[in-house]
């Protein structure tokens, strides 16, 4: 199977964290490399939690084993064949798993190792921190050291602060703790890029200011990516397309290596909401990387990349699960911490409500 062509920038990446239906179907992240015009180039699954005691991991509300996800599982490799690096996000809104690695050397590495076992096993390219509850600096140095030890230069790491965080040194702006600045002075070749969350209040999508602003401050283009909410319903600070448009277009002309964007999340992604999300990519590839596309024609797929997929997909049939109602929860919960109040996730539960 051909890899799906890349380069460095800028790049197209989406959040994945609601993968089931209501009625308890896996939602497809196939699409995205099938349907033609979209060159995703980094799929993110969220989110995994580090829970008690030790070695307690979910993926979302269940254990990464658990039968709802063998269909989830099988996509991401087949993404990955086509050239598609697949990141686990660690983190986010539920906290405690980086209040477990941020303790003493001993408890660090009974949660950190289950976290490696999990990456080795499902052959993760990366890991996106999504630090959502206060670290240390030297915390989350030590966990990208050992990150990079264990997995190598070719492991990609990320994080995703909220925009706010990388222009301001005042705590109210970082959900993190730590300093950005001082992270990347200190570690900058170990890390890949910053998802910049530019909604919820921590930043805007409508015009260039902000991203402006972080250039000015001494950020590589090349290493912020812009996020933005895909649907309103995932929170606040959509920006309709004609202005994102806009906006993108700036930003490519003004710095050639414009870092890319990123879109929370899949399940509902305008313009074509449940029923079409992968018309999000289509657009961002559409206005981001119009001279870089997937192995399509615009008569369809070439024949030997076709057949390939169709084989590799037609493979899943033996193992989609029965499905599971989407409120049935087997593993053990992270507690939840308060988040500002126009922030809100919507997860496998939440789809349900």
């Amino acid at each position: 199977m051909p890899p799906i062509p890349s380069s460095p920038s800028p790049r197209v990446i989406i959040y994945f964290q609601t993968l089931h239906s209501p009625d308890g179907d896996p939602i497809s992240i196939l699409p995205i490399i099938t349907q033609p015009n979209i060159t995703v180039t980094h799929v993110n699954l969220a989110a995994i939690h580090l829970n008690d005691p030790p070695g307690n991991i979910t993926l979302n509300d269940h254990v990464p084993s658990h039968p709802r996800y063998m269909t989830l599982w099988a996509e991401l490799r087949i993404l990955q064949a086509s050239g598609v690096k697949v990141l686990g996000m660690l983190g986010g809104a539920a906290k405690g798993s980086f209040t477990r690695l941020d303790l003493d050397d001993a408890t660090f590495e009974r949660y950190y190792i289950p976290l490696r076992d999990l990456i080795r096993e499902r052959g993760l390219d990366g890991l996106d921190l999504d630090v959502e509850e206060p670290m240390t600096l030297a915390g989350v140095i030590r966990l990208i050291d050992r990150l990079k030890a264990d997995f190598g230069k070719d492991f990609i790491i990320t994080l995703a602060p909220v925009a706010a965080a990388l222009v301001s040194d005042k705590p109210e702006h970082n959900l993190s703790g730590f300093s950005y600045e001082a992270l990347e002075v200190m570690r900058n070749k170990s890390i890949a890029w910053y998802n910049c969350q530019f909604y919820c209040g921590w930043g805007d999508v409508s015009n260039t200011m902000g991203y402006d602003f972080m250039v000015a401050r001494g950020w590589s283009p090349e290493k912020l990516v812009v996020g933005m909410v895909t649907n309103p319903s995932n929170g606040s600070g959509w920006v309709p397309f004609e202005t994102v448009q806009e906006v993108l277009l700036n930003l490519r002309l003004k710095y050639p290596k414009f870092g890319g964007v990123m879109g929370w999340e899949y399940f509902n992604s305008l313009p074509g909401d449940r029923e079409r999300p992968w018309e999000w990519a289509a657009f961002m590839t559409k206005h981001l990387r119009p001279g870089v596309q997937p192995p399509e024609t615009k008569e369809g797929l070439q024949p030997s990349a076709q057949s390939q997929r169709l084989a590799a997909i037609d493979s899943l049939a033996h193992v989609k699960p029965k499905p599971v109602l989407v409120d049935e929860d087997t593993g053990v919960k992270g507690a939840d911490a308060p988040i500002p109040s126009e922030f809100e996730y919507f997860t496998d539960g939440s789809v349900e409500e």
